[in-house]
């Protein structure tokens, strides 16, 4: 299987920015509140992608098909409330290392399940024996990590 060296980098992009976010974002969550933050971050998200979407208009112009989605589709709003909350709440009582280690053993860990099986309409990867090392030798480095 061939990687694609532009999604990946993206990708890395994402997970820095994730860190920073939750740094960010429990420093907010320590001056107004967990749910106070957790809504901001929300509000400004929100602002952010109606410029992008209506004033900029960057979207691909396909909001009429909004029901032809299948229903989970949906949950991502609600999930990103308890991704914002739960991050919020751990990153101040663990560290930024820490929390991050935990989060990313839990994404790669769910993301294995997805395309093991092709969940929400993912096209199926196996999981192999060389994932299964991986995901084990990250376990044991996240428990480095975490080990005070």
């Amino acid at each position: 299987m061939r990687l694609e060296v532009w999604p990946l980098l993206i990708a890395a992009v994402s997970g820095i920015a994730m860190a920073v976010q939750g740094t960010v974002n429990s420093a907010l969550g320590k001056v107004i509140g967990l749910w106070e933050s957790t809504f901001i971050v929300h509000l400004t998200g929100l602002l952010l992608t109606a410029i992008l979407l209506f004033i900029c208009r960057t979207g691909r112009g396909c909001m009429a098909d909004f029901f032809q989605a299948p229903w989970y589709s949906y949950t991502g709003g609600v999930l990103g409330v308890l991704i914002i909350y739960s991050v919020v709440l751990s990153i101040p009582k663990v560290g930024v290392a820490p929390a991050t280690t935990a989060i990313i053993l839990g994404q790669v860990l769910t993301a294995g399940l997805v395309d093991h099986f092709g969940l929400f309409g993912m096209h199926k990867i196996p999981f192999s024996l060389y994932n299964l090392l991986g995901t084990l030798m990250m376990a044991g480095g996240a428990w480095l990590i975490l080990k005070q």
